[in-house]
């Protein structure tokens, strides 16, 4: 179980580099970033695959291809383009309220999973984590997020829709990958990261035909050829670090966890994207800040020391159950 938490912060830690994208990219639009992120991460993922290509091919069954299309659809291109939506229409405060209950909600749904602790004995530490949640969202407020503050109803209803989708389907995945996961062991972490991400590719390929196809300034890009540059470069990166090894250390972390844990871990998320944040703006938290950040962290650790006490005491009846051995 340590070592399956560090996995989990560690992809905590290369997902939160995501979030500095779309600022240092501002000019291209959601499609254009979403569609090169993910060409990108399949471009990744087959010279990944290359070495064990014949193994990979010898294991893969139907059902694995199924999984993988709706968990590429759902946990990449469909939550990006949500999020995005959601961002441009209504704000970052009111979208990130909404996407931030995925702990609460990962861990809901697992909690009937082998391995899970009762929710009874989790209500605290979920509690912290909401707390370190509103506290984000609050702070965003009062910092006066008015973008969209002219918006018609319309939009910000159509915005609010994107935000909860954007939960839905992310909730989704991680609960439906985490159990395939552990109900299926023929393929490790990574390599099911590498499949993944070839799949993901895929769709992200067909997305770009989708953007090409559409009429001329509908998509807003740059036509300066070293903003192109410096998006590719960084869509690289993020596709090695975030996409691929990221996925990777996350599947490593769900075979190892059950999701009443696995799901809170994904606030590292959050908080690393908050630290990315603060270094990028060459500022230290604010009061609201420094409380979420360790309401969050005081709040998956007491939920990783409930699990632990929960599995040592399942070790010791089982130990006490053994049969006496003359």
């Amino acid at each position: 179980m340590r070592r399956g938490v560090m996995y989990g912060m560690m992809a905590g830690a290369l997902w939160g580099t995501v979030f500095l994208v779309p600022r240092l990219l501002s000019d291209f639009s959601p499609l254009l970033l979403s569609s090169g992120r993910y060409m990108m991460y399949g471009i990744v993922s087959v010279v990944a695959a290359l070495p064990s290509a014949r193994s990979l091919l010898s294991r893969i069954t139907a059902a694995d291809v199924t999984a993988l299309v709706k968990l590429a659809l759902a946990g990449n291109l469909l939550y990006y383009l949500l999020v995005t939506g959601a961002v441009h229409m209504v704000g970052i405060a009111p979208a990130s309220l909404i996407v931030g209950v995925l702990p609460v909600t990962v861990t809901l749904l697992g909690r009937s999973d082998r391995g899970a602790v009762p929710l009874t004995r989790l209500v605290w530490p979920l509690a912290m984590v909401l707390a370190g949640i509103a506290c984000i969202n609050i702070d965003v407020f009062t910092a006066g997020d008015s973008a969209t503050a002219g918006g018609s109803i319309l939009t910000k209803l159509t915005g609010l829709a994107c935000a909860v989708g954007a939960l839905i389907s992310w909730t989704w995945f991680a609960v439906e990958n985490a159990r395939y996961l552990q109900r299926n062991d023929h393929f490790s972490g990574g390599e099911w990261s590498v499949l993944w991400g070839i799949v993901t590719g895929l769709l992200g390929a067909a997305l770009w035909i989708i953007v090409a196809a559409l009429p001329t300034g509908f998509v807003t890009a740059p036509a300066v050829d070293t903003r192109w540059h410096l998006f590719w470069m960084l869509n690289l990166g993020v596709a090695i670090g975030a996409s691929w090894l990221g996925n990777g250390l996350w599947n490593a972390a769900s075979k190892r966890l059950p999701l009443t844990l696995s799901g809170q871990l994904i606030v590292f998320e959050t908080l690393f994207a908050l630290l990315y944040a603060f270094i990028y703006d060459h500022r230290l938290p604010r009061p609201l800040e420094t409380a979420a950040i360790l309401l969050l962290l005081a709040g998956v650790s007491w939920s990783v020391r409930q699990h632990a006490d929960d599995g040592a005491k399942h070790a010791s009846l089982e130990e006490e159950s053994q049969p006496a051995v003359h």
